[in-house]
């Protein structure tokens, strides 16, 4: 099984759409806190359509409290623009957590220099896009290691 985390995330349509994309890859979905919403908003809800109340989600006060119940040996990769090392370069085994930023700020400047080593992007083509929205991204990223995986 592989981990989505969503840090901070605040946008209700794009965390229902990220729930029922981890559920139809068979993924865990991780919040981290605080969130931009509750999870009882209807926004949230009619993203994931009636698929919210099957999707294995977890909610964490901290990035760290999520990392230290994950364990030593699980593998964290970081989601960023910041990064010239393109996802499809990483090999990717079951078990890894795939963690991406808020939608308005992305992962902090602190945590992705403590992980340089496990950053990386989605490239693209034209430098007039800054990002790509957060469920898109997801399903890019997630879909690709389904497919190492299987």
């Amino acid at each position: 099984m592989f981990h989505v985390v969503l840090v901070e995330p605040e946008i209700p349509p794009n965390t229902g759409n990220i729930g029922r994309l981890c559920l139809a890859a068979g993924a865990r979905l991780h919040l981290v806190g605080p969130l931009g919403f509750s999870l009882d908003d209807r926004a949230v809800k009619r993203a994931g359509l009636d698929y919210w109340a099957d999707v294995d989600v977890r909610q964490w006060d901290s990035l760290a409290d999520l990392q230290a119940d994950a364990g030593d040996s699980a593998r964290f990769f970081f989601l960023t623009t910041k990064t010239e090392r393109a996802y499809w370069s990483a090999d990717f085994r079951d078990g890894d957590y795939l963690v991406f930023g808020s939608e308005t700020r992305g992962l902090p400047e602190s945590l992705l220099a403590a992980n340089a080593e496990s950053c990386l992007t989605i490239p693209q083509q034209s430098e007039k896009v800054r990002s790509l929205n957060l469920a898109t991204a997801v399903g890019i990223v997630l879909y690709e290691a389904v497919r190492q995986g299987s």
